[in-house]
């Protein structure tokens, strides 16, 4: 079940691709974004592109909008999962680098740190691309700009997606399996688009507050 419900994600992820080719957004980073969404939220986030989310789909409204700009964000959160867990995999090393074996001794905890620096590095440049070309922006502007559009908002994404995470890596895993998931095993990711779903439900909230204060456009 694991495996299919994988793959059906996959499935949506190669046909958003496919679409953003044909049809590209206004919003060129959107055509990066949209199909990182896919590996997450699968069938879910791929209605809601069809109806929201496409170059040709009609005007929106803040809800949508916001909705939007939340996946926006979990698009480097999902990027920064994907590369820091399965890195972690290949090189064992880079767990040192973050204080493992030295600051503290669980490997999941060395995942997390680099999963969240990558993503929020992702993250920010997602937004850097989004915000600089849209407000006119130079280099310096647009970066500190989009730190302050997209900061706390990943924060936010990766407090939840951590928490569900947890349960599942000390509680459900190890009564259900007798163990931990690794990132090698479809469990783990099954897991992980359950948690970036309530990574999206942490995220959306704060969102909608940076887009009503201003530090944040709506898409």
């Amino acid at each position: 079940m694991c495996w299919v419900l994988l793959a059906v994600a996959m499935v949506c992820c190669v046909a958003v691709t496919v679409d953003v080719v044909r049809h590209p957004p206004q919003m060129r980073v959107m055509a990066i974004v949209w199909p990182l969404t896919m590996l997450f939220g699968s069938v879910v986030w791929f209605a809601f592109y069809l109806r929201r989310g496409r170059a040709t789909s009609p005007p929106h409204g803040r809800f949508a909008g916001t909705a939007i700009d939340t996946s926006h964000c979990g698009a480097g959160c999902a990027l920064g999962d994907l590369v820091g867990e399965f890195g972690l995999v290949a090189f064992p090393g880079l767990g040192a680098l973050v204080g493992l074996g030295w600051l503290y001794h669980d490997g999941i905890v060395a995942g997390w740190v680099i999963d969240f620096v990558i993503a929020f590095v992702v993250g920010i440049a997602f937004q850097y691309f989004a915000i600089a070309p849209m407000r006119g922006l130079g280099v310096r502007d647009g970066i500190v700009a989009a730190l302050k559009a997209d900061a706390l908002s990943i924060s936010a994404w990766q407090v939840g997606m951590y928490g569900v995470m947890a349960v599942f890596q000390f509680a459900l895993f190890p009564a259900v399996f007798g163990g931990r998931a690794t990132a090698l095993t479809p469990e783990f990711w099954v897991a992980m688009q359950l948690a970036m779903v309530a990574g999206f439900a942490c995220a959306f909230p704060v969102n909608a507050w940076l887009v009503r204060i201003g530090l944040k456009e709506a898409m």
